[in-house]
Parts: structure tokens; C-alpha cells; sequence
């Protein structure tokens, strides 16, 4: 039957031409299914058959061989063999081009720890060395480690290799060895920061490591609890939060502006104590001004008063040097995304082993009954089902802070910041600092005041002309934050100057 239409006749039989689309590039079996992936998004292609590109999808026949069973030979077998073959760039290879960053001279981690100069920190081409390491974007300056920083190919591809192991038979059997490599990433953490392992467990950031401390205490009306205003609003806001729940009070203390000595900020503190007082809770490197507190000091007068002393490290951890025993505080926290140089979604939590106890645990899930039993911070760690890549890529970073160490890179980040700072201000003679010069008392956050009402244009100047990638700030402490880290170099430090004073 044949009929007709507003758009032609129906029923009868149509001959369209459609030219046979040509078959596949050539590429290796196993890159097949993911090349034909790449160019099924760049052209737009929706179905399997084909589109409007004229390209053949694979067979299921070619899938099948793609897809066949991982065996020993394919799997990453532990943390060692990925930083014995960081080079390799087993992860980045299956990537498409168009996404990569160009690459560089890659280290595993025994060569890097065999080339550092310690303690020759102001040896430029070992700093060279050191930011070959990371898949910096060529022409850009990041000095945003007070927000997040990237992670050295060591770390990335051991992360990116445990994931698609995970991928490739997430069966209990081949996820038993996680078990292992998260208790190696505790121990690894409790070396770095001078605690005991059973002190630590691997969170998923500063935010809730705070949030478990403060959830954690017993405390009620009548109890008073001493901030510093220049907490983040995780170690600050959260508290009122808590507050309005349970009845006790918080004070806050303000320390003054780029201070000179270290009495300047323990007086504030102390003024602020009285027979109430329950929690001292400060920042040991302040992420809005930059003032570093004499954390050993003020812990060490806090506790002699039977006070509770929590200490936010998202400003130290991976960038100075930190002994928990010895710096005296009863709870520390930290990110691994920030100066740590880590997986994204992995922090760390300490507490003291004396301390343990007196805390409830805010999440209570499989693997309860072990970790209570154990006495240990493991307690506050049963989230359930958690990124086993990123929890074991924690162990490698440590390593790669041991290979440069940690002295250096605290050395390294104070002497750019010096430098930065110093540059600065033969430019621009009028640029206020809100970071104190004095040694000790300011650590890598640099926040420059320009004369300006609204740091806006110049923030997006810098980066849109200049690819200087920092972070702005309002309120309080206004201005430009720039905080470089161990990928940065001296001559970075004059350029972020030159850029600052071509915008401001």
C-alpha cells in the first residue's frame, strides 16, 4: 500500500545510498575499545553502529578480547613495584593525547632520594629536579598549596594503578591486599609526623577530622572551649554548631596582625583561660593570614592546666616539619590534598593514646567490634566501603617526602616565601603583608594586601594573562594568597612579583 503525506509518499520502498564506513586504524588490541571510546566522544557518536563520523564501532568479538580476565602478570602486586616503575607512566599512557600534559624527566623514588643535595636547599637544579616530578601545566605558576595541590607521578600512577586493579576484579579475594597496604599508609604517617601508629587513621580530610574531634568530646553547660578567630570554619564554626546543642561556651581569642613575637600570640591565649576552660582548639598555620602560632609552646602551657589541646594541621602538614609527641597536643588533624601533595579525599587524624578513650566516635560501621577492641584510633575510622587507592597512595607520598625530606621541603617552602615576599616589595613599595617576617611565626601562606578595595581583576589578571594560579581573599585579611611549595622555583617567585605589579 502506498500512500501520501505532508512529507512524501509512505509505503513504498526507499533505496539510500550508504557508503561503507571504513574500518578502524590501525591499534593495538588491547588500546582498542578505549581509542574507539576517545573518538566516540570527540565526534559525537551515540549508538553503537556507527555515527555521523562514518567510524565502525568494535565487535563484541574485539570487546571480549579487551575485556579478558586480568591475571598476576597484569596486576599491580604492591606499593614497591609501582615506585620502582613510576617512569613507566603506565596510567598516563592510556590517556588520550589531547588530554595529556607534556611529559618530563620522571624519577622513581631512589634515584630523587639519591640526587638530594641535603642540606643544599637553595640548589636550584635539584628544586628543577623535584618539579620534573609533577604534571605541572607548561607556563603555569600554582601557588595555591593552601587550597589544593597535584600530585608527583609516583603517587598519581600508583593511585591510578591500584584503581583499575580494583576495576579489573574488585572480588574480596583481590581487595584483601588493600588490608595491607592501609596499614602501610598508617604506619608510614605515624613515621612522618612522629606518633605511634595506633594513634593515626586515614580520614578523608581536615573537615572531618575536625568534625570528629568536636563531636567526639563530652562536654556540656558550664564548660568553656578557646578558639582562635582565624580557625577554619571547620575548627570554628563547627564548634558553635555543637554548642547550641550541648550548652557550653565558646570564646574566641584574636591574636594581633603580622605579629613580632611569639608573647605577642601566647598572651592572647592565655588571658583568654580560666578554671572553665575544657578545649583549647587553634590552627598551627593560619590559611587566612598566614601566622604560624609556637604550637610546641602554647600546647605545652595549655596542658600544664589540664586543657585539651586540638591542633588543625592543614596548614603544616606536608609542609613543615611535625612531631606530634613533641609538640604536646592532644589531636591533630590534616588534608592530603593540600601541602602533603596527596590523594584527593585522604586526610589524617591523630590522637593521643592517652587520649583515645575519652573520645566517642561519630561513625560507627563494619569492622566496630575489631577496632574498639584494638584500643586504638582505628575506632574512628569504620566508615565502611572507602577508596582503597587512595588510602594506600597515601603510604607512597610519604615515601616521596621521604626521598626529598622534610626538613628540605619545610626549608625549601620557607625560603620561596622569604624570596616571594622579598621580591614583592621592590615592585610594589606599598603591598602590606598580613604573614609575619619573623622566623617562626609565618610559614608559606603569603597574603599581599595591594591598596585596593577589591582584589577581583587583579586575581584574574594574574592567572588569565600571566598564569600565576593563587587564591583570593576577602574579609579580614584581603588581598592575593600565594603559596608556593617545593614544584615552584626562585625564578617563579620574581615572575608572580612581576605579574602582581603589571596588574595591580
Amino acid at each position: 500500500m502506498v500512500g501520501a503525506g505532508p512529507f512524501g509518499t509512505w509505503g513504498a520502498p526507499r533505496r539510500v545510498h550508504r557508503p561503507r564506513p571504513p574500518r578502524a586504524p590501525p591499534c593495538r588490541p588491547k588500546f582498542r575499545v578505549l581509542c574507539w571510546t576517545a573518538v566516540r566522544f570527540a565526534t559525537g557518536c551515540l549508538n553503537d553502529r556507527g555515527c555521523r563520523a562514518g567510524l565502525r564501532w568494535p565487535t563484541s568479538r574485539e570487546v571480549a578480547v579487551t575485556t579478558r580476565t586480568p591475571t598476576d602478570a597484569t596486576r599491580p602486586p604492591d606499593r614497591r613495584r609501582f615506585l620502582k616503575h613510576a617512569a613507566a607512566g603506565a596510567a598516563l599512557a592510556a590517556t588520550p593525547a589531547w588530554t595529556r600534559v607534556p611529559s618530563r624527566p620522571r624519577l622513581n623514588l631512589e634515584e630523587l632520594s639519591a640526587r638530594r643535595g641535603f642540606p643544599g636547599t637553595e640548589d636550584e637544579s635539584f628544586w628543577e629536579m623535584v618539579k620534573s616530578q609533577f604534571p605541572l601545566r607548561p607556563g603555569l605558576i600554582l601557588v595555591n598549596a593552601a587550597n589544593l595541590c597535584p600530585s608527583p607521578y609516583p603517587v598519581q600512577e600508583a593511585v591510578f594503578g591500584y584503581t583499575r586493579d580494583i576495576d579489573q576484579d574488585a572480588s574480596f579475594h583481590n581487595r584483601a591486599k588493600f588490608n595491607a597496604l592501609a596499614a602501610e599508609s598508617v604506619e608510614a604517617l605515624a613515621r612522618l609526623l612522629g606518633a605511634s601508629p595506633d594513634e593515626i587513621v586515614v580520614t578523608r580530610n581536615t573537615s572531618e577530622s575536625n568534625n570528629t574531634v568536636i563531636n567526639g568530646l563530652t562536654l556540656g553547660a558550664g564548660d568553656e572551649v578557646v578558639l582562635w578567630d582565624q580557625n577554619h570554619p571547620t575548627n570554628n564554626v563547627a564548634w558553635d554548631v555543637r554548642a547550641d546543642r550541648w550548652g557550653y561556651r565558646v570564646i574566641r581569642v584574636a591574636t594581633p596582625p603580622a605579629p613580632e613575637t611569639e608573647d605577642e600570640l601566647i598572651d592572647a591565649f592565655v588571658s583568654a583561660f580560666t578554671d572553665r576552660t575544657r578545649v583549647l582548639a587553634v590552627t598551627q598555620i593560619s590559611n587566612i593570614s598566614g601566622v604560624e602560632l609556637p604550637a610546641r609552646r602554647l600546647c605545652r602551657i595549655a596542658r600544664d592546666r589540664g586543657i585539651y589541646v586540638h591542633m588543625d594541621g592543614a596548614q603544616s602538614f606536608g609542609a613543615v616539619e611535625v612531631d606530634l609527641h613533641a609538640m604536646g597536643c592532644d589531636s591533630y588533624t590534616g588534608s592530603a590534598h593540600k601541602w602533603f601533595c596527596g590523594p584527593k579525599e585522604a586526610g589524617v587524624l591523630y590522637v593521643r593514646a592517652e587520649r583515645v578513650a575519652e573520645l566517642w566516635p561519630s561513625d560507627v560501621g563494619v569492622g566496630w567490634e575489631g577496632a574498639i577492641a584494638g584500643g586504638g584510633a582505628d575506632k574512628f575510622g569504620t566508615y565502611g566501603q572507602r577508596d582503597d587507592a587512595a588510602v594506600a597512595g597515601v603510604g607512597t607520598t610519604v615515601e616521596f617526602h621521604e626521598a626529598i625530606g622534610a626538613a628540605a621541603i619545610e626549608a625549601r617552602m620557607r625560603a620561596l616565601a622569604a624570596g616571594l615576599k622579598g621580591a614583592i616589595r621592590e615592585r610594589i613599595p606599598g603591598v602590606k603583608f598580613h604573614t609575619s617576617d619573623v622566623p617562626g611565626l609565618g610559614g608559606g601562606v603569603v597574603i599581599a594586601e595591594l591598596g585596593v578595595d577589591d582584589h577581583t581583576e587583579i586575581y584574574n589578571r594574574i592567572y588569565e594573562e600571566h598564569g600565576v594560579a593563587g587564591a583570593l581573599r576577602r574579609g579580614v585579611f584581603p588581598g592575593i594568597r600565594l603559596c608556593p611549595h617545593m614544584y615552584n622555583t626562585m625564578a617563579e617567585m620574581e615572575q608572580i612579583a612581576d605579574a602582581l605589579a603589571a596588574s595591580a
